[in-house]
């Protein structure tokens, strides 16, 4: 009787073992769904400007299928593709407005954020405009917020974008040069100019990729896939200034971004 008792009880012991081992059990964890989904973020050297082609339904956020984002999400199929980059995205713009499709189901993230804080926009005008003092004036004060203010507001972004979607590979793309220093222009800025916004993007990029690598992401650094494709190249793979489309100007062209951006990113996603 008593080695009745003895085999039952090792029995049993046995049985809770191996329903531990197999998670069989009650207390067997509820399966965890795969982290797979894409979503792409940023400004509008993500959302395509310049390659045409626009989205219907992106309206100001000029949304192209020949953006980078679309073009790997057409040939890496995943459980999910969310595509929220926006046309003149800010950081700001982008925590407020483009990060609802991230999840802990969100394997992957794109994006290049950045030189819309920095002004961009109006150092161009200001350098097409104006002359070279002025423009080399507005260069100084682009790297001046880019040193003070973006690195405060790179780590809020990416602080929470890692709250959002835990298990996301994050990867953020840098800037290209936009002009090939003595090279084919036979007119419009100085190559002083030109030099000077080359620098400044050199810049951006690197407190870009030094936030991106404190916060554990992975930068990408696209100027060498555009080396010999900027503006003034023989073969340009950047808009220059354009009167008939203004928005698109200084941009990657379709070009720019499935031989730029995208060969870059697949590197690195």
């Amino acid at each position: 009787m008593r080695q009745s008792r003895i085999a039952a009880c090792v029995s049993s012991l046995l049985l809770c073992a191996a329903c531990a081992l197999t998670g069989t059990g009650a207390a067997q964890a509820a399966p965890q769904t795969a982290a797979t989904g894409y979503v792409a973020l940023g400004d509008s050297y993500s959302s395509g400007v310049g390659a045409g082609n626009y989205f219907a339904t992106s309206r100001e956020c000029l949304r192209s299928p020949r953006a980078y984002p679309a073009l790997w999400a057409a040939s890496h199929p995943r459980s999910s593709f969310d595509f929220t980059a926006c046309n003149g995205a800010r950081t700001s713009d982008v925590m407020d407005h483009q990060l609802g499709p991230l999840s802990s189901r969100t394997g992957l993230v794109s994006l290049t954020v950045g030189g819309s804080d920095s002004g961009f926009g109006h150092v161009m005008t200001t350098c097409v405009l104006r002359g070279t003092n002025a423009c080399v004036s507005a260069v100084a004060e682009a790297r001046t917020y880019m040193d003070g203010t973006l690195p405060h507001d790179l780590d809020r972004l990416y602080s929470v974008i890692r709250r959002k979607a835990p298990a996301a590979h994050v990867v953020v793309l840098g800037y290209p040069h936009l002009y090939k220093v003595h090279g084919t222009c036979a007119g419009g800025i100085s190559d002083t100019s030109r030099s000077a916004l080359n620098s400044a993007v050199d810049h951006l990029n690197t407190v870009t990729a030094k936030r991106a690598a404190d916060h554990g992401y992975t930068f990408a650094d696209v100027r060498a896939a555009f080396r010999e494709h900027e503006i003034c190249s023989p073969s340009p793979w950047v808009r220059s200034v354009s009167l008939l489309a203004p928005v698109e100007s200084y941009h990657p062209t379709s070009l720019g971004q499935s031989r730029g951006y995208l060969p870059v990113f697949t590197r690195t996603a």
